[in-house]
């Protein structure tokens, strides 16, 4: 059930030990699936919520966050910065990205922290062999690539050309990777030298999963790279297959929103996702 901050506080479930995902919109969030599950697996007695933040009750949900009840919290679009403010410390991924998703409570603090990056990388390390020190094209300079741009410096990627729809307003500056900003025009001309490609942008997205950042008459150009598409509705998006059949190693969203919810769950509670049944729970609730 998806509540507002208003709806919430009249449940039942206000005064008992809860964690949220927050967002606006929120109807359509796998996370609480997820989460309770691995809660119920652990049999952690507290329970996971969609909580549909108005921009009216963000206020007061600053002071919703220091109730005991309240456990930690998931943030999602469009509050991963705005949310940054009521942190006492922020991880070392949040600082560099400027964006939360996660908040953790000890006895004292807030702490911010950013798992997409966790998230992001977990999937590609059986692969960094073929990625290291090498070219990554990033499709999208939105939210979501500032957390790419901070995992592929990580990993040592050398050069990262990112791929905008207005490269002239989205340049962006590194003190450890080579950086430019291309037009989807231009992106072709760095394609040769390239190991890996992602999509950042919601292109492919479910319902409208006949788009792909890639024209079909660019697609060879992915023959041989590692294709990563952070889009997890539909399964399988229109840009990994063509990837696909182009001949390259393909890695679909669901790992990333999987693995960084596992590493948020880490950190609440020390204990890892039961992986094989989450995956198996949100392939079912995404092939409904």
């Amino acid at each position: 059930m998806v509540f507002t901050l208003d709806e919430f506080k009249k449940s039942k479930f206000s005064n008992q030990k809860h964690y949220f995902v927050v967002g606006y919109p929120i109807r359509h969030s796998l996370s609480p699936k997820m989460h309770q599950l691995a809660l119920d697996y652990h049999s952690i007695d507290a329970t996971y919520h969609a909580l549909n933040l108005l921009s009216h009750e963000v206020s007061e949900f600053t002071s919703w966050v220091n109730r005991d009840a309240f456990l930690g919290c998931n943030i999602t679009i469009p509050y991963k910065e705005q949310l940054a403010a009521i942190a006492d410390q922020l991880d070392d991924f949040a600082v560099r990205t400027g964006v939360i998703n996660t908040i953790a409570k000890t006895d004292t603090e807030l702490i911010g922290h950013n798992t997409d990056i966790h998230g992001f990388l977990a999937p590609l390390t059986q692969y960094s062999d073929l990625i290291e020190g090498g070219r990554a094209i990033v499709f999208g300079t939105g939210g979501a690539s500032k957390a790419v741009k901070v995992a592929l410096e990580n990993i040592g990627i050398e050069e990262i050309i990112f791929v905008s729809r207005n490269p002239y307003d989205s340049q962006q500056k590194s003190e450890y990777t080579w950086i430019k900003t291309v037009g989807y025009s231009e992106w072709q001309a760095f394609a040769e030298e390239a190991c890996l490609f992602v999509n950042t942008t919601p292109l492919g997205m479910s319902p409208n999963s006949d788009s792909s950042p890639v024209l079909d008459q660019d697609s060879d150009l992915l023959s041989g790279k590692v294709c990563y598409d952070l889009v997890y509705n539909p399964l399988q998006t229109k840009f990994l297959k063509q990837a696909e059949d182009s001949g390259s190693v393909v890695i679909e969203g669901l790992d990333m929103l999987i693995h960084q919810g596992n590493r948020s769950f880490e950190i609440w509670t020390g204990k890892s996702f039961p992986f094989d049944e989450v995956k198996n729970l949100l392939i079912n609730e995404l092939s409904k």
